[in-house]
């Protein structure tokens, strides 16, 4: 096991992935490195009203400390206050244009560490979209990207990793999807550390491609007000979802990451209104009803 190999991949991966979103925005990320006093640090890349993206952010962290949080234990139960190292890629974009759907990304390797026993190690991460308004070839296409990113190592971890996002990204205070999903795992182990890092590389390797078209095709498509303040009710959903629900999250603040990296996957503008419904027949009905369902998108290949 190699957790130098990791981090060379994760800080490679950031690179790649901020350079590819300045060339479609036309607008450079801030890059600010910061340390933190428990141990370790990180790289958040961060774009504010550039010419697509409203922000987006790419961050990068190592993180080590004596004691394990709760929110990366629960599932280990057997490590529980163990010192700990975890190293990981985050984003989210948020683009500006309505048409152009939210997207988030990351992947994660956690090790807990003990004297005298060998590290239990796991990885974890993945990627899901969060439309605004439904389009099906946009649907299909990030789920083929994500089924091709896992098919060379095992046919059933697409619909095992689609399902698991499918009930990962769900707002159980709403009973509602947060988007259409897309692939999550956690607590991953695989057929080993070798295996697992590589199907981690590929997951990555496949994240532009399966993005960038999308965002490409729907960045300049004409909007009114009406569907910005849609836009903005359905970030609100977005918002309840990493405050309320996403062990992400919860493992930054308990940690004593740094707040700002943290929190910077918060959309910059935001809404919510008491008893809101879509009018029957509407494009915004058309996503409750067409989009965010938990549907299998790729039925027909």
């Amino acid at each position: 096991m190699d957790s130098v190999a990791v981090k060379v991949f994760l800080l490679q991966l950031q690179s790649l992935i901020v350079e590819r979103m300045e060339q479609v925005d036309g607008s450079t990320f801030v890059r600010d490195s910061w340390q933190r006093a428990e141990g370790g640090g990180g790289l958040s890349c961060v774009m504010e009203n550039g010419g697509v993206l409203e922000r987006g952010g790419v961050n990068f962290s190592h993180v080590y400390g004596a004691s394990l949080p709760p929110s990366a234990s629960a599932a280990h139960p057997e490590v529980a206050g163990r010192s700990f190292e975890a190293m990981g890629v985050s984003l989210v974009f948020h683009p500006r244009n309505p048409y152009a759907p939210t997207v988030h990304f990351n992947l994660r390797f956690f090790m807990a560490i003990q004297a005298g026993t060998d590290p239990v190690w796991w990885f974890g991460g993945g990627m899901d979209l969060t439309p605004y308004y439904g389009f099906e070839e946009d649907a299909v296409h990030f789920h083929r990207m994500c089924r091709n990113a896992l098919s060379p190592f095992d046919q059933e971890y697409y619909p095992r990793f689609k399902t698991w996002c499918d009930e990962y990204f769900f707002l159980k205070h709403r009973s509602e999807p947060r988007g259409i999903g897309g692939i999550f795992f956690d607590d991953f182990t695989g057929a080993g550390f070798e295996s697992s890092l590589q199907m981690m590389q590929s997951i990555g390797a496949h994240f532009l491609s399966a993005y960038v078209p999308i965002l490409e095709r729907r960045k300049d498509i004409p909007y009114t007000e009406r569907e910005r303040e849609f836009q903005a009710l359905r970030r609100g959903r977005y918002v309840e979802f990493n405050l309320v629900q996403d062990r992400g999250t919860l493992f930054g603040l308990q940690s004593q990451g740094r707040t700002e990296s943290i929190l910077m996957s918060m959309p910059p503008q935001a809404r919510w209104a008491y008893q809101w419904q879509p009018a029957p027949g509407t494009p915004e009905a058309r996503l409750y009803s067409d989009f965010i369902i938990g549907k299998n998108w790729l039925a027909e290949d």
